[in-house]
Parts: C-alpha cells; sequence; structure tokens
C-alpha cells in the first residue's frame, strides 16, 4: 500500500496548531509536559500524526475536531 502525505495539509494543520499553542502562551515543553506530545516536528509539517494524535491535540485546546479542520481545503489525491 502506497503512503500518502498530502504536504500542504499538514502545513495547514501545523498552522493551526501552533496559532493554538500560542494563544495559550504554552512553549512546546510547556505543551508536551501536559499533553505528552511532542509537536516540534508537527509544527514543522514533519510529522504525519495519527487521527488519534489530532484528537489529543484538539480535545486539550477544548476544540472539536470537525471545527478544527472545517475551513481547511479539499485536497486532491495524487493520480497514479
Amino acid at each position: 500500500m502506497k503512503k500518502y502525505i498530502d504536504e500542504a495539509l499538514l502545513k495547514e494543520i501545523a498552522l493551526r496548531i501552533k496559532v493554538l499553542r500560542k494563544e495559550k502562551d504554552l512553549s512546546q515543553i510547556e505543551f508536551l509536559i501536559a499533553t505528552d506530545i511532542n509537536i516540534s516536528r508537527i509544527e514543522i509539517a514533519k510529522n504525519n500524526m495519527t487521527i488519534s494524535t489530532l484528537k489529543a491535540i484538539c480535545n486539550y485546546f477544548d476544540i472539536s475536531l470537525s471545527d478544527f479542520l472545517k475551513d481547511i481545503p479539499k485536497s486532491k489525491f495524487p493520480k497514479e
């Protein structure tokens, strides 16, 4: 099975997570201590995280997964 990575999507998610973290005035270390999730690679779009990890991040910031994702443009799967 070919692994599909949408770099534009990862960058958009990374930016949204970084904005949420900065709005709470948290460092990456403080976030790690609070959640046990290392977001340093996530915030630079170098980590294709699981949906479970994204859900945990959303839970921490008290935002639903659907609200977090609602304004992200739809991606097109590459044609092979």
